[in-house]
């Protein structure tokens, strides 16, 4: 009976230390390790928790990098509860920012809300994900439940926290509703007794705030995991759509196929970890022949074509490469491109290129333009004021990857 007993221990942490193996792999920091790894080694579901701040509609690849953490949860087992803050959205999390933040309304929070739930579904599994609305607990808040929780936390230990800290030593404004956010944030774990949260290393300081609140309230703390920050198309700042770095989840095909051949090479074996489910086998095998003067553009084609895999299809895939090759190598143009229909009577330069949707606003447009990088059928428009008399099969190019076909009635 003993031996049975110790040969059941035996097993048990064999497998909770495979457990913690892989859900730590990858990670930037785990606070704190032994209770981590404690709670994997009770063979019990714990409650994950992953918050999301709806204050822009798309997700890219940075996010993914969390997400697939939590889909490791997910085949273990564990509850996912995914916390979009809808109520918090409406204040702006303040991390990283050097001024006060744009309040949006509760109508673009919403929307952004509903498009973040059919995204991350992409990545981790709608059957074994719960998704919350913090409006759900902080809306029916009275004012004395608000001055209960301010109790718990000091102004000191606020502006603690980096952005704060700078903002108050540079005489720049910091509002009293921005100071709330991480005590706001931290509360929802209070509410979901979480057991484990996920984060980038930006939101470390907002998830020891639940860490403390939790413990404040006669609860066991969180565990903290943070994950690393994905650098964008740029090589040098973390990947964000506002500064244009990115790659979304929902780009097509070819759109992310040739954003990520854009990426430096010093990037390349970082995107394979962060990004993909290749083995560490791989990926240092992939390491050995960069070192060895293998041409990395053969290395990052098959970066490309694996995440556009995931994301689309191995069809797909194969057509995005077969598109870029055909664009970048034989200078041509896609096999299939983007229509737009618009009436042949002439129309301003500026106008035609907002109506493909592919830049953000006329002044970009006009950046654009002047740069050079706006062609209508190979041949450059310099001229920001001119009108065109466009026709059906005319081919407008912008940039390098943004390609659209004219057709007139």
């Amino acid at each position: 009976m003993t031996d049975k007993k110790t040969e059941l221990a035996s097993e048990e942490k064999i497998c909770g230390s495979e457990c913690y193996k892989m859900l730590s792999s990858g990670t930037e920091e785990i606070i704190q390790t032994d209770q981590l790894s404690n709670k994997l080694s009770s063979h019990t579901p714990l409650t994950i928790k992953l918050g999301f701040d709806p204050t822009a509609p798309d997700i890219h690849l940075g996010h993914s990098v969390v997400l697939r953490k939590i889909r490791q949860f997910q085949t273990l087992g564990h509850r996912i509860r995914i916390i979009i803050g809808d109520f918090t959205g409406m204040i702006g999390d303040p991390t990283g920012k050097s001024q006060i933040r744009k309040r949006l309304s509760p109508e673009e929070v919403a929307e952004n809300a509903e498009t973040y739930k059919k995204q991350i579904f992409k990545i981790i599994d709608p059957g074994k994900t719960e998704i919350l609305l913090n409006s759900e607990w902080l809306s029916p808040k009275r004012f004395t439940d608000v001055l209960e929780l301010l109790s718990h936390y000091t102004v000191a230990r606020l502006l603690e926290r980096d952005d704060f800290s700078k903002r108050f030593q540079n005489n720049q404004p910091i509002s009293m509703i921005e100071m709330m956010y991480p005590l706001i944030q931290g509360y929802d774990s209070v509410v979901l007794k979480a057991d484990i949260e996920i984060g980038g290393t930006d939101q470390k300081f907002n998830m020891l705030v639940g860490r403390e609140l939790m413990r404040t309230y006669g609860m066991e703390p969180q565990v903290i995991i943070t994950m690393p920050i994905l650098e964008g198309l740029d090589g040098g700042q973390k990947m964000s759509k506002s500064l244009k770095n990115y790659v979304g989840i929902c780009d097509s095909p070819s759109e992310m196929f040739g954003k990520i051949m854009s990426i430096p090479d010093t990037l390349i074996i970082r995107y394979f970890s962060l990004l993909t489910d290749c083995s560490p086998e791989e990926i240092s095998s992939m390491q050995n022949d960069l070192t060895k003067g293998i041409n990395p553009r053969d290395i990052k084609i098959r970066l490309a074509q694996t995440i556009v895999r995931q994301y689309h299809t191995a069809a797909e895939a194969e057509a995005a490469a077969h598109d870029f090759f055909t664009v970048f190598s034989q200078k041509g143009i896609p096999e299939n491109i983007s229509e737009i229909t618009i009436s042949p009577e002439p129309i301003w330069i500026v106008d035609l290129i907002a109506r493909t949707g592919y830049l953000n606003s006329n002044n970009e447009i006009r950046r654009q333009i002047k740069a050079g990088a706006v062609k209508l059928d190979s041949r450059p428009v310099f001229d920001d004021t001119q009108t065109v008399s466009p026709h059906t099969g005319q081919i407008i190019k912008i940039g390098k990857r943004g390609f659209f076909k004219i057709k007139t009635g």
